[in-house]
């Protein structure tokens, strides 16, 4: 058994608390949709502007706390400037990549080439997105530029001693620096260490390199890093032994080799369980909602509906006719009946009912199609970001996947 279902129902419960306390927040959504732009301020604080989705939220870092790229003799070279982000517990995680590469910058395999001659930066935070708090991370002692640019994400978790409300630490964390090695920084020690990740000798391997096409997740007490042609893989970054376990996508969605999917399949946590969402890309466009079993062995169909019966019955909505008309942004994190599209020919943003059938929100968004969610708990008016020089209470770090996970 990989997952227990006592801790899985729990983690619905919890989403469950966390939902109805939501609804006590007047000051801000009780989510947002934060898209991660590259742009910096010259503030000396961060920029946060939330809005309620679809709208779009903004964030921008100072320009001054960012590790900036050196300088480079070949002036055929790009700059290449990156923000991504994750979310874990109401606080965001942010990474800001910033290097010079020769040109081209894309290689035949899909990645960068960073110049020899150059300086990569690349900076580390988490944001408290309510309080504008922002913390800094040391820079790692590992190679984050090479990873980062062939799709190894950092994901981001958070802990409370109570089981939800406030952190009190968190982790940061990814996989994929050989097969079984971890890259992580913990609160607590405030350090970078390199960590080995066990598998048990029955554990299902993926039949080739993954490749992490979207932003990590938090869930269940674990990290959750998806290859959207393939699966997922998971394990507990606040472990001294932390375990692996992969688990794929439906049957009929694995794909034989990595391709570039995102823009119509995500995974993500919605309602206290972890979903996949999938458009087809042939008639009839079928938009497909996935939930993981209570044992995280199997993917269970919740809905599926054809997209243009949905479109007809809104005016306003063209009709899919190629591939590519219309991309996934995001499953909605409370209620799990609602995905987010995106219409690229109109640059809507449109929140579907797939229970109801029909399309429930609409909003006009340009810049980035993809975002990130992130739920605004109230307690975020009051919280500061976890660190080792505030000191924290000790937690158990010695258990095996088993132990955690199975009462």
């Amino acid at each position: 058994m990989l997952l227990g279902s006592r801790l899985l129902r729990l983690s619905a419960a919890a989403a469950a608390g966390v939902r109805r306390s939501l609804t006590t927040a007047a000051s801000h959504p009780p989510w947002a949709m934060i898209s991660f732009s590259s742009e910096v301020v010259g503030a000396p604080t961060v920029d946060v502007r939330l809005a309620e989705p679809p709208h779009i939220s903004q964030i921008r870092v100072p320009g001054h706390l960012i590790k900036t790229s050196g300088g480079c003799a070949d002036p055929a070279s790009k700059v290449v400037k990156w923000l991504s982000g994750t979310s874990s517990g109401g606080l965001l995680f942010l990474t800001y990549l910033d290097l010079r590469s020769p040109a081209p910058t894309v290689g035949k395999d899909g990645t960068h080439a960073i110049h020899p001659s150059h300086d990569s930066g690349v900076t580390h935070f988490v944001c408290n997105p309510v309080t504008r708090e922002l913390s800094r991370l040391p820079a790692s002692i590992f190679n984050p530029v090479q990873d980062a640019l062939h799709g190894a994400r950092m994901g981001f978790i958070t802990q409370a001693d109570r089981g939800h409300g406030p952190p009190d630490r968190f982790a940061a964390a990814k996989v994929g620096v050989g097969r079984n090695l971890m890259i992580r920084f913990l609160s607590e020690t405030g350090e970078w260490e390199l960590v080995e990740v066990s598998l048990s000798p029955s554990q299902l391997l993926p039949p080739r390199s993954m490749r992490i096409d979207q932003e990590p997740l938090a869930f269940g007490g674990r990290m959750w890093w998806v290859d959207l042609s393939w699966g997922v893989v998971t394990a507990d970054p606040f472990s001294h032994r932390p375990e692996g376990t992969y688990v794929q996508l439906p049957r009929r969605s694995v794909l034989p080799a990595a391709q570039p999917v995102i823009s119509y399949r995500r995974v993500g946590v919605s309602d206290g369980w972890l979903r996949y969402v999938e458009l087809s890309q042939e008639k009839p466009f079928l938009l497909s909602s996935f939930v993981l079993d209570d044992e995280a062995t199997s993917w269970t169909l919740e809905h599926r509906v054809e997209l243009n019966k949905i479109w007809g019955r809104s005016m306003s909505m063209p009709l899919q006719t190629t591939a590519g008309d219309t991309e996934i942004v995001l499953i909605h994190p409370l209620d799990s009946n609602v995905v987010y599209l995106r219409l690229v020919a109109t640059s809507q943003t449109v929140a579907v009912d797939m229970d109801r059938e029909e399309v429930i929100e609409t909003c006009l968004c340009s810049g980035k199609p993809f975002s990130t969610p992130c739920l605004l708990p109230p307690w975020l008016r009051s919280t500061r970001i976890p660190s080792a020089s505030r000191g924290s209470k000790d937690v158990d770090k010695n258990k095996t996947l088993a132990g955690v996970l199975v009462s």
